[in-house]
């Protein structure tokens, strides 16, 4: 779920096309989102959300050339809405705020400490699954920081998961293309290293290196799924800033069957705002927001 921002719209900021909108998003109406949310992707939605809520689906209804609330509501739930809308409606409900080098601990971190043991227990091929990866900031962070080891060491090997709940998010991961403002934070050594600036001074964007697409694969993924259908177990899983936004029962369990895909003796990077205290884990807390599989 980390979650491309999909930044809080303020409902008021936009005037309203036509008078048949005038209508707040009824309190009904809420429930009913909000408990579809709840129970699909385990996001918490309360009443305090309402307003905000409004403000995001306002652009999606209108784009549907809709009338009201409720009549998004009744299409959204709809087998046609499930099968055509669902992406969307996630994509406008959910925040992928995110950015390189983001907690730059947990990169520090990991090359410093977590590869070097690898190395050291003779661990030669790395695993990372960036498991809310958004737009893709943070798996190709992670790729940066790998390719620059495995340069270093040579003999070790890397492959990187991204996998997010939103398929407008994976695209633009998968293109990997940002504006130039979105890179600030990386090392000078790096941009010039793994970025290619456009010719479009108007417009100026960067692109990832292929190098950083090599043995890097995105999937669509909802940590609220039963099983996570994918491969068995990882050296290093990120989990950031996502949990913030489960409560502390879904987070326990989101967290149990991340800690079956992780190895032993591997490690668990959450955000800096979350917790896992007090919780029935197989993990050993290394550092504040780094965890081992234990």
């Amino acid at each position: 779920m980390n979650p491309g921002n999909n930044d809080i719209q303020d409902p008021q900021s936009d005037e309203l096309e036509f008078d048949a909108f005038r209508a707040e998003l009824s309190q009904d109406d809420f429930r009913k989102f909000s408990s579809f949310i709840y129970e699909q992707f385990g996001i918490k939605m309360p009443d305090v959300k309402r307003v905000m809520l409004q403000g995001r689906l306002l652009k999606r209804i209108r784009d549907l050339k809709m009338t009201s609330y409720t009549q998004y509501r009744e299409y959204l739930f709809s087998p046609e809405g499930q099968r055509k809308e669902i992406y969307n409606f996630l994509s406008v409900v959910t925040t992928n705020k995110t950015d390189f080098f983001r907690e730059p601990v947990h990169f520090d971190f990991m090359s410093s400490t977590a590869l070097p043991e690898f190395q050291e227990q003779g661990h030669r091929h790395i695993s990372v699954w960036s498991s809310a990866c958004s737009s893709g900031e943070e798996p190709y962070t992670i790729a940066m920081v790998l390719n620059e080891y495995v340069q270093s060491n040579p003999g070790m090997t890397f492959e990187i998961l991204g996998s997010d709940i939103s398929q407008n998010v994976l695209e633009k991961a998968a293109r990997g293309v940002y504006p130039e403002k979105a890179v600030a934070m990386i090392p000078l050594d790096l941009k010039r290293k793994y970025l290619l600036r456009s010719k479009d001074r108007e417009n100026p964007t960067v692109r990832v290196a292929p190098l950083l697409q090599k043995n890097f694969s995105l999937k669509y993924l909802n940590l609220m799924d039963r099983i996570y259908d994918i491969k068995d177990e990882f050296d290093i899983i990120f989990c950031r800033n996502v949990l913030i936004y489960f409560d502390r029962e879904t987070q326990e369990r989101v967290v149990q069957k991340l800690c079956e895909k992780l190895r032993t003796g591997g490690y668990l990077f959450i955000g800096h705002s979350e917790s896992l205290s007090n919780m029935n884990l197989p993990l050993a807390n290394i550092k504040p927001t780094i965890f081992k599989r234990i």
